[in-house]
């Protein structure tokens, strides 16, 4: 009887010593991507989720839901905002709606190579993104995507020069400036959701779209696009934010953990997309999809800058502001 007495109370013993350990390894995050998990924001939340998990010891568990499984991306920078998620990889032009003075990085041509991709996601101007989207989205910037440049596919016509333009409709973001840039190059923008695309190129409601060599693979456009142009507009950027009110609740511990693993993320993330964008091009080709460089883009560029960027310096802090990061690069 003493002996069952006994195995009964260090039974109840470990028990209780157990309990509080599963408790505590239990947290699970929510991030959401707008593109599939092979796409470069798919890269980024991968890493992401393997450091925090290793390096928290089991604290965390990170997952990941792609695709707009979670909505599309303006309502995912919402939600992390709110916590009803805890953070999300998103299209720079899907958190400007949030964060005007960000809106600095969908200037038409003012990113023109990866070394300005990265001069203006670190450094001084990499802390100034990060104070602005907490003052202004009330989210916390972890770290960046590099997805390359935004390069055009449409089923209608090959596209090399502006003239190519006229008439093409293409479905953009919710962006102001992306709606402008391509009214003034010729094209007819069409807005629409992310997650609405591939349907509307299938069903010919629009001609075409812009995105990364890497997310068009993705997302298998070469079922729906004849052609792919090597435009270089926009450099599309990909932020990996979590809520403001979610970081500041964790310990000095864990955000400083946090903050190593947006930074590792990032710098991996980087190392992807350059060897990687060139393979997506080749897989799209592969699959059929004609590709072509365009011939006059020293025109597009002088459009943009001409006719585009006046009409937002207002919108993203004045022209100072983008004078500034003009700078920063060495333009």
């Amino acid at each position: 009887m003493k002996r069952v007495t006994l195995i009964g109370v260090l039974v109840l013993f470990l028990t209780a010593l157990m309990v509080p350990g599963a408790a505590m390894a239990g947290k699970t995050l929510k991030i959401g991507l707008g593109d599939p998990i092979d796409s470069d924001q798919g890269v980024l939340a991968l890493r992401f989720k393997a450091i925090v998990e290793e390096a928290s010891a089991g604290k965390y568990k990170v997952d990941i839901f792609p695709a707009g499984q979670l909505g599309d991306e303006q309502k995912m920078v919402k939600d992390a905002r709110r916590g009803s998620i805890d953070g999300a990889v998103v299209a720079i032009n899907n958190i400007t709606p949030f964060s005007k003075s960000v809106g600095v990085l969908t200037m038409p041509y003012l990113i023109q190579n990866f070394n300005d991709a990265v001069k203006v996601t670190t450094g001084a101007l990499g802390d100034q993104w990060r104070d602005i989207l907490i003052k202004e989205a009330g989210v916390h910037l972890l770290g960046w995507g590099y997805s390359n440049f935004r390069v055009l596919t449409n089923s209608k016509k090959p596209v090399k020069t502006l003239a190519d333009l006229k008439g093409l409709k293409l479905r953009v973001p919710k962006n102001a400036i992306m709606i402008e840039t391509w009214k003034a190059l010729g094209a007819e923008p069409v807005p629409m959701a992310w997650p609405e695309t591939f349907t509307a190129l299938q069903q010919r409601v629009v001609d075409g779209q812009d995105n990364p060599h890497v997310a068009n693979y993705a997302m298998k456009f070469y079922e729906v696009q004849k052609y792919t142009s090597e435009v270089h507009y926009l450099f599309s950027l990909q932020p990996l934010i979590f809520g403001e009110k979610f970081f500041k609740s964790l310990s000095a511990e864990d955000q400083a953990m946090f903050t190593r693993a947006g930074i590792e993320a990032q710098q991996y993330n980087l190392l992807f997309s350059v060897t990687e964008a060139e393979t997506a091009k080749q897989n799209m080709i592969k699959k059929g999809v004609e590709h072509m460089e365009i011939e006059d883009e020293d025109q597009w560029v002088k459009i943009a800058m001409d006719k585009v960027w006046p009409k937002f310096y207002d919108s993203v802090g004045g022209k100072p502001a983008v004078d500034e990061v003009v700078k920063a690069l060495g333009h």
